[in-house]
């Protein structure tokens, strides 16, 4: 380079700048996708319990708990957003630990009116800046009235949180991004009419279902035949697949077999020509066994995933 193409020292710093800025943004490299041809992620919420059971705090900890999920051999992480701080706090702990995420999880009031607005703009921001790194799926769990409450929401409230849950999806699409809904037992309730109409009275561009396979079994009386009634109903909509398993009703520590045929699952999803993101959310109950921890727990849950599987990373 001659002298007078050399170039200024202000301008070198200002690309210079912006070359780490975009460093910093740029969408989390999925690197543990080269060794397998599946994406499998992890949910918070099974490492939180595990963590609760043996007196400890994940979230206390986040660093040296992110790097016993990835010890696991998953290639992602779903965390529960609270606010667009969440993100900044775990964008250089998934680097650092070179885990995606691809999905991630909020819980939003959309029943109310009044409150409604102001829940999808809360969603949005962490959208946005989400966005950045790689998350393409925002999962979101309408609130109950109460947790762990006998209350049920009323036909207004339902009317009105379909029609907030279809705004939000819409919104979320214009900047490339996909909701998924999610659901609990709770809304199995009553004949299934809040999880029915969050289906029916919404548009399937704008809204996918986050398919909780064990909340649905749960919440129809442990019942395998409604869980895939309802795969038949809205099984094409299914964009994400959260992973849990039971024996006699009760939580396994590891993803395995057990209550619910997730092989058949796989291949009825299969036959939709549909390939859900896979995410472990193999929790412990009071009731389940106690046998092994966390690292453990998953490891033995991603390797049978990885198999029932399989044809998914084709």
């Amino acid at each position: 380079m001659t002298k007078k193409q050399k170039t200024p020292r202000r301008q070198f710093l200002r690309e210079a700048v912006a070359a780490s800025a975009a460093l910093a943004t740029a969408p989390l490299a999925h690197s543990a996708d080269t060794g397998h041809g599946l994406h499998i992620a992890t949910n918070q919420y099974p490492w939180t319990q595990f963590y609760r059971r043996e007196g400890k705090d994940f979230l206390k900890a986040l660093d040296a708990g992110l790097a016993e999920v990835a010890s696991t051999g998953v290639n992602g992480y779903e965390p529960l957003m609270t606010g667009v701080q969440d993100v900044e706090q775990l964008a250089p702990l998934l680097q650092k630990h070179r885990l995606g995420m691809r999905s991630l999880y909020i819980n939003s009031v959309l029943h109310k009116s009044d409150e409604a607005e102001k829940s999808i703009g809360a969603v949005l921001a962490i959208a946005e800046k989400a966005r950045a790194i790689g998350t393409t799926i925002i999962v979101v769990n309408p609130t109950p009235i109460r947790w762990g409450g006998p209350e049920n929401k009323n036909d207004a409230e339902l009317v009105a949180q379909a029609n907030a849950l279809n705004t939000l999806g819409a919104r979320l699409r214009a900047i490339g991004l996909t909701l998924a809904y999610h659901n609990h037992d709770i809304e199995l309730r009553h004949a299934a009419r809040e999880f029915h109409h969050m289906m029916l009275g919404t548009d399937p561009t704008n809204v996918s279902l986050c398919l909780d396979a064990h909340w649905i079994y749960r919440g129809a009386g442990n019942s395998s035949v409604a869980l895939f009634d309802v795969l038949k109903l809205y099984g094409r909509r299914v964009s994400e697949l959260h992973l849990r398993q039971s024996r006699n009703g009760v939580w396994t520590e590891a993803f395995g077999e057990g209550d619910i045929d997730y092989p058949a699952l796989a291949a009825q999803l299969l036959q939709l020509g549909v390939k859900p993101h896979l995410v472990l959310e193999q929790a412990v109950e009071k009731e389940s066994p106690n046998t092994m921890g966390a690292v453990e727990a998953h490891r033995r849950g991603v390797e049978y995933a990885r198999k029932v599987f399989a044809a998914f990373a084709s």
